[in-house]
């Protein structure tokens, strides 16, 4: 049952990107006072940490280079030497920092906002659910830095009381439209050791994901592949977390964020501004996040 029709319309679609209000947005720039931009994400290239066997390798290939493309108008008589260098790329949109579009996930058959996955999952892509949906988000950035002096091990949970006790040291609390960040310390591992990156992480369980998103969070990032604690502590569970936040409640994900920097400079809050391209019916996409203070 699809509900592109219903009297929401696209509203419907976008799920807690209901709370980037025109008002939120200008109350987040109005934090910046410095110009200074950091951006909080990584690269895409071959080689980026991927989770075999769901994710393919990322491939790049130059599909027209100036030597051809050259010779080429040589011939059409264009004598001003002008030569183009053109790729092909090949990858899934969860390569490197991206955001979760709501229809990544299933609890069974049902998607977000009921819809059947029988319906909504295409040859094409995602029907209604899809990555054009994603609102741009400008809006406040809280950085929960949750990273023990040693860092956490994979398996570790991210409690509701690390949350509040991060969120004590960053001076904030949580309020409606917030994209909240947690910082594990586990992107050290990020392209330092990307089997051990992809071997579990430390990260938030069902519990701390119901207390952000109680508190109408639009987004949540992390510095892990999965946003959530890998393995679950719970045997029988895996990713609990997407479903939680993507078909229940419209709550987007947004994973291998790049936190070091932001940890370091203390930026705890600030404007936060991502603009997702729109690959229409993609489960997801690459995003370039950056905090501005």
């Amino acid at each position: 049952m699809h509900h592109c029709h219903s009297q929401w319309g696209r509203r419907e679609q976008i799920g807690a990107g209901v709370y980037l209000t025109p008002e939120k947005t200008l109350s987040a720039m109005a934090l910046v006072r410095d110009g200074i931009l950091t951006d909080i994400s990584h690269d895409i290239y071959y080689g980026a940490p991927c989770m075999p066997p769901n994710q393919t390798p990322f491939l790049m290939s130059i599909f027209a280079s100036w030597k051809d493309t050259m010779k080429r108008r040589r011939q059409m008589k264009y004598n001003n030497e002008m030569g183009t260098n053109l790729e092909r790329v090949e990858m899934t949109m969860h390569t490197g920092t991206h955001v979760d579009a709501l229809g990544h996930a299933t609890i069974g058959d049902r998607m977000f906002g009921g819809v059947s996955a029988g319906d909504e999952v295409t040859s094409r892509g995602l029907d209604t659910l899809g990555a054009e949906h994603i609102p741009p988000m400008i809006t406040r950035g809280l950085l929960f830095d949750v990273a023990a002096e040693t860092g956490r091990d994979a398996g570790e949970v991210i409690t509701i009381a690390d949350l509040e006790a991060a969120a004590k040291r960053g001076k904030f609390s949580v309020e409606q439209g917030d994209v909240a960040m947690i910082r594990t310390g586990w992107g050290r591992h990020y392209e330092t050791d990307n089997a051990k990156y992809l071997n579990g992480e430390p990260g938030i369980d069902c519990a701390a994901a119901e207390w952000l998103i109680a508190q109408g969070v639009v987004a949540i990032g992390a510095d892990n592949m999965a946003v959530e604690v890998l393995p679950n502590p719970d045997p029988s569970q895996i990713m609990p977390v997407h479903q939680l936040a993507l078909v229940d409640h419209g709550v987007y994900l947004i994973e291998n964020l790049n936190l070091e920097m932001a940890a370091q400079d203390g930026v705890y809050t600030s404007c936060f501004i991502m603009l997702s391209t729109r690959f229409r019916g993609a489960t997801g996409a690459p995003v370039r996040p950056v905090l501005l203070r």
